[in-house]
């Protein structure tokens, strides 16, 4: 039994290795984070500190930023693993369906993906707690640059960081594993064939009432934060990003259809047949593409409200805020858009990869390199767009309360270049994650891809 399930296991890892790859790299950077936060969350304790050194980081509030960023940097990496550890799973349910078919029994394809989860984790745990080390000294020293720690304050590494790179990176993507496996694996053979065939309609019966009610709690706490003090409505808007944030990825394969729709309406008439084809491939696949649209909208939604924040106050007092604080605040926000920009990319990846059969088959009928790389590059282009609309959308939901009790209106003040910086990265990060596995496919013979696969 375990033999079948380590075979399994193996055989997976070989065949599907560009989505392991991506889960490897998402749980290394998951737990190269956590394990700076953890130590900066030591090391900025006040214990055993004197009076002084106390007194300035208790004024600064730096415990209480590193607080929220380790929380942050738990919840983000949560997410990045579950999302790039599902996907994973998601592309072996033809072969998960098979060695059903065959006589394989649930636990034992349960206990498969729970061994591949375990290989491209642990690994990358491990490593990631030595790296946030290297990590957090970088960061311990631009806080002391920046003026929010003393000089005197020693850094403090923290073993104590290790089992919670483990918790966050190998417990996360093997429950997420197993759990993408668990509906699938109970399923009957020939029912398992036809979902793994067609894919799997409707959200379940949960995922759509938690995604809602998240969404309702969004709402409902920016109304709430619109009639309290500024710094009240400030400290509770990150929260209204959070719930806004979940929403959209428990919903967002209902989301990404009627907004892909706008925009392809908005853009579908500029590239022809090409551009025709990539629309309705988005649109008719919302479950597939959400996965990478829900990542890249979480970049955009946390980089438009941060980044507004700060302009917006520049503009009406003439202060962005203190210095230390406001540099704290974009480390956070870019490493939270690191977290985002590698699981949509490595989604994006495995959609590509996943499709190389298809690309394969669109040479052989006759079209040539060119047309399939200017649909693929449409859809990059369709997904950017889409997640471009609603991150902005969430963005501004969360702005309202907060700008409006501290300045009075709730529309943000932002340079242009900072929007026009957004949507251009956000363009070329999904350009490049769909372009460079379609070429690498484009440069095998199109006969060799379809008989491989």
């Amino acid at each position: 039994m375990i033999d079948m399930s380590t075979g399994l296991a193996r055989a997976a890892l070989h065949a599907h290795r560009p989505a392991f790859i991506g889960t490897a790299v998402a749980a290394l950077f998951a737990a190269t984070v956590v394990s700076a936060s953890t130590m900066m969350l030591r090391t900025t304790s006040t214990d055993g500190l004197a009076g002084p050194a106390r007194a300035q980081l208790t004024e600064n509030g730096v415990g209480d930023m590193a607080t929220v960023l380790l929380i942050g940097s738990i919840y983000m990496s949560i997410f990045v693993v579950v999302s790039t550890m599902g996907t994973a799973v998601v592309q072996q349910h033809r072969e998960l369906a098979l060695v059903r078919s065959i006589g394989a029994k649930p636990r034992q394809v349960r206990r498969a993906v729970a061994v591949q989860a375990l290989a491209a984790s642990v690994p990358a745990a491990l490593v990631g707690f030595a790296l946030g080390g290297v990590l957090a000294r970088v960061w311990f020293r631009g806080m002391i640059t920046h003026g929010l720690v003393p000089a005197e304050v020693p850094f403090r590494f923290s073993w104590l960081a290790l089992p919670v790179c483990l918790g966050v990176a190998v417990v996360t993507s093997t429950l997420a594993a197993v759990l993408s496996a668990l509906r699938f694996s109970l399923l009957r053979p020939a029912r398992a064939l036809d979902e793994a065939a067609a894919g799997r309609r409707g959200l379940g019966l949960l995922r759509a009432p938690l995604g809602l009610l998240a969404v309702a709690g969004g709402v409902f706490l920016s109304v709430l934060l619109s009639r309290q003090p500024a710094d009240e409505a400030n400290e509770g808007a990150f929260l209204v990003l959070i719930l806004f944030c979940v929403g959209a990825g428990l919903l967002g394969p209902r989301l990404i259809g009627p907004a892909a729709w706008l925009v392809s309406a908005a853009v579908g008439r500029l590239g022809g047949s090409a551009a025709r084809l990539a629309m309705l491939n988005v649109r008719s696949q919302p479950r597939r593409f959400s996965a990478a649209v829900v990542p890249l909208l979480l970049v955009v939604g946390f980089g438009l409200t941060k980044i507004a924040t700060h302009t917006t106050a520049q503009h009406h007092t003439g202060s962005a805020g203190s210095t230390g604080e406001v540099w704290m605040d974009y480390m956070g926000t870019s490493l939270y858009a690191g977290f985002a920009a590698i699981a949509s990319a490595n989604t994006l990846a495995m959609i590509s990869f996943e499709r190389r059969r298809d690309l394969a088959l669109l040479r052989v009928v006759g079209s040539q390199r060119r047309q399939v790389r200017a649909m693929a590059a449409w859809e990059a282009v369709v997904v950017a767009g889409t997640a471009l609309l609603l991150g902005t959308a969430i963005a501004l939901a969360t702005l309202a309360p907060m700008l409006s009790t501290a300045f009075g209106s709730a529309v943000p003040y932002m340079p242009w270049a900072v929007p026009t910086g957004i949507a251009t990265g956000t363009l070329l990060l999904a350009l490049g994650a769909t372009g460079l596995p379609v070429m690498a496919v484009l440069r095998r013979r199109a006969i060799t891809v379809v008989s491989a696969t």
